[in-house]
């Protein structure tokens, strides 16, 4: 019996799929793009949230942040309730060695996770000095019992003004951004970001290989969610949930693309399934596991989406493979912006057409409109297609006892304070609902 895989998880902020392995010409990775060559990457690959700690949150239970209650941002007064059994505690249980390095964002305290070790918390979380750490530890590592490292960057997040930048002119401006100045230069940097990260993963990668334990460990790469531009981050269209997810490992063969829909829920049960681990039953996440070494998997119809981290733009979503239907809770604008968005380069050239009204529901045809620009809700010729995904929504939140469906989310008691305080101290105009003056 051959075995047990050690597994290193390294987790990024804010990337998308914005790297060269993913066609993205006019941005250079080459070790990420080594390491897709080597393994397998999933195309299809979707975030259950547009935010940082209820993705992550997805991440590490298996389970859809409204079900382990991993709701909105640990900076804004949310905690990933200790009765969630975590990833980290799974791979424990079964023998592993259970460490983390560097960046988390589901508990206010790392200790909360349950990891067996914490190396030195004073390294931070900017991808160099956690890289090194990395490297030193695999270095110094003899085979014993497995080890799941659990490695975190605090990039790709903004700010980018402290990377070197590229050229803006040569920049790839996605299709959902205006193409301005002000994008071209925010892009910019935020390649150079992407660059300095790539580096650090190159840096653990070229440690992994020098150790001699390459060949006995499943590398698995990712991200929370979308880039931090208007129409990704914080939105449920494709480049606010499309997702990064890389894979090298023993089984895994080389140069494989995976384009079968997974969301970031079946990254728990694919991890113990890969460690010969006990699988959860009550997960809503599934084992990719079998896609890769041979074994029937029957593939998802759909993935599911919320958003719930901004109180006045609550939204669920299901996407199939060519439609994408999207449920508003709340009147409000198309487009509410993070704080770091709306005070973006981006944000400042992109005019205010995105501050329209937002519709109850909206209908995406995703193989004519990949671009999601064409709201088909409500039109006679799709009216089929919209029921049907409505109900099987309607279904999904039943099951899973989706508090949103009894009224307004239960919220932390300091959430809006600290909202209001980073609004204020950025010099941005406080939401709509949450101005004195609107509440009559």
């Amino acid at each position: 019996m051959p075995p047990r895989p050690n597994i290193l998880l390294i987790t990024v902020h804010d990337l998308g799929t914005r790297l060269g392995c993913y066609g993205e010409t006019s941005v250079q990775t080459p070790a990420l793009d080594r390491l897709a060559a080597h393994g397998v990457r999933f195309v299809n690959h979707f975030a259950t949230a547009p935010y940082c700690s209820p993705s992550r949150g997805g991440i590490i239970t298996g389970k859809y942040p409204h079900v382990n209650g991993l709701m909105g941002l640990v900076n804004l007064g949310w905690n990933l309730p200790p009765s969630n059994l975590t990833l980290d505690q799974a791979l424990g249980h079964a023998g592993y060695e259970t460490l983390l390095f560097g960046h988390q964002h589901e508990v206010k305290d790392a200790a909360q996770l349950g990891f067996q070790h914490l190396p030195d918390r004073s390294a931070g979380v900017r991808c160099g000095p956690v890289a090194a750490q990395v490297a030193e530890f695999l270095a110094r590592r003899r085979e014993e019992r497995p080890f799941y490292a659990r490695v975190g960057f605090g990039e790709v997040h903004r700010p980018y003004e402290s990377y070197p930048a590229d050229d803006p002119a040569r920049v790839r401006v996605p299709p959902h951004l205006k193409d301005t100045p002000g994008a071209r230069q925010d892009l910019a940097m935020f390649h150079g970001c992407i660059r300095t990260m790539d580096a650090a993963v190159g840096r653990i990668l070229d440690a992994l290989g020098s150790s001699g334990l390459a060949e006995n460990t499943l590398v698995v790469f990712t991200t929370d969610h979308g880039i931090a531009f208007p129409r990704a981050k914080a939105t449920l269209y494709d480049p606010g949930i499309r997702t990064t997810l890389l894979l090298r490992g023993p089984g895994i063969r080389p140069g494989q693309v995976a384009s079968e829909l997974i969301s970031n829920v079946d990254v728990f049960p694919s991890l113990l399934d890969a460690a010969g681990a006990p699988v959860p039953g009550d997960l809503n996440g599934r084992s990719f596991w079998p896609l890769l070494t041979g074994r029937a998997y029957p593939p998802r119809d759909a993935i599911f989406a919320e958003k719930n981290t901004q109180p006045w733009d609550i939204k669920r979503c299901i996407r199939t493979a060519r439609y994408k239907y999207i449920r508003n809770f709340n009147e409000g604008p198309l487009l509410s912006l993070p704080t770091d968005i709306e005070s973006s380069l981006t944000r400042r050239d992109m005019g205010h057409d995105h501050l329209r009204p937002r519709p109850p529901v909206e209908l995406y045809d995703l193989s004519a409109d990949p671009n999601e620009q064409t709201n088909l809700a409500g039109r006679p010729d799709y009216t089929s297609v919209e029921q049907d995904l409505s109900t099987q929504l309607q279904r999904l939140l039943e099951a899973t006892h989706d508090p949103i469906l009894r009224g307004p989310i239960p919220r932390p008691p300091d959430e809006e304070q600290i909202y209001r305080r980073v609004w204020a101290k950025l010099g941005l105009p406080l939401p709509k609902e949450w101005d004195a003056d609107s509440r009559g």
